[in-house]
């Protein structure tokens, strides 16, 4: 690993957790129950309490066939509760594909932007990272919302996932984005099936051979609930997805995630600290 793009307390010898807010009406697992400043910015600073080391917060849902929202309303949306937060000493990052949200977001006082599309949604955007010097997410990303199932096509998938993200590096890198800003995200569930994921998830150690820390993103994704379906095959409830979540983040975390992005911060907290034992002990043997 080439850099530690944020520090946080007691987080450099563990696994970081992000926590998410969505002030949006319509994300798939929360959509519309924190859409509203004040909602946002107390749920933001609930999940520090529960043990969150960085709070993502998103004015837009990616998940698959959202539409987008006009810039307008997407600032509207992140700008007040990211200066909310911020304000009260929380480290936050900013879940955008948009340069002008990012620039927005890093003047209230965002630390790093997470943009789900690794700058190809708009070109602007490893410009705006490099001018400002925040850390940078940069996620596997092969096209927006209503169309990306149908990209979801490998021979590969670790093996391509890994040089695509690698070109991307090359191409932000160009752009001013230095080394020690970026980290990398395999975009679970994006252009990506549940075999896809699994093969992903499966693969950080050959993921994190790119030299650059790894996010992992797979709370209550639907790859989770189809695994847990019912006999007739109903899949399992977003919010009843939270144990899988929570085994994920610890192998995830064993494996050398740098953090996990998830909805339920406490189990995952202590997860993530649970793996960071589990490793100390068997480096002592």
């Amino acid at each position: 690993m080439t850099s530690v793009p944020i520090n946080v307390p007691g987080g450099a010898d563990r696994c970081l957790v992000m926590g998410v807010v969505n002030v949006t009406p319509d994300s798939f697992s929360d959509g519309g129950k924190w859409f509203g400043a004040d909602a946002a910015v107390q749920h933001g600073l609930d999940l520090v309490n529960q043990g969150a080391d960085i709070v993502d917060v998103g004015g837009e849902s990616t998940r698959p066939g959202a539409a987008r929202v006009p810039l307008d309303e997407e600032l509207a949306r992140v700008v007040p509760v990211i200066r909310a937060l911020a304000a009260d000493g929380v480290v936050v990052s900013v879940d955008t594909m948009r340069a002008e949200v990012a620039r927005a977001a890093v003047e209230a006082g965002a630390r790093l932007v997470n943009d789900v599309s690794g700058g190809l949604a708009d070109p602007e955007m490893p410009r705006v990272v490099a001018d400002t010097g925040v850390s940078y997410v940069v996620m596997h990303w092969r096209g927006h919302s209503h169309d990306m199932e149908s990209r979801a096509v490998y021979t590969d998938v670790v093996t391509e996932v890994r040089e695509e993200l690698s070109k991307r590096v090359d191409l932000v890198m160009a752009e001013g984005v230095t080394e020690e800003q970026i980290v990398l995200d395999p975009g679970l569930g994006f252009a990506k099936n549940a075999e896809h994921n699994w093969a992903v998830l499966a693969g950080i150690p050959q993921l994190a051979e790119l030299g650059f820390p790894l996010l992992i993103g797979a709370s209550r994704k639907r790859f989770l609930g189809r695994l847990l379906a019912e006999p007739d095959g109903t899949p399992r409830p977003f919010s009843r997805s939270d144990d899988a979540t929570l085994a994920v983040t610890a192998l995830a975390a064993h494996a050398g995630a740098w953090c996990v992005r998830v909805h339920e911060v406490g189990p995952n907290a202590d997860a993530v600290r649970v793996a960071a034992a589990w490793k100390r002990a068997g480096a002592g043997t």
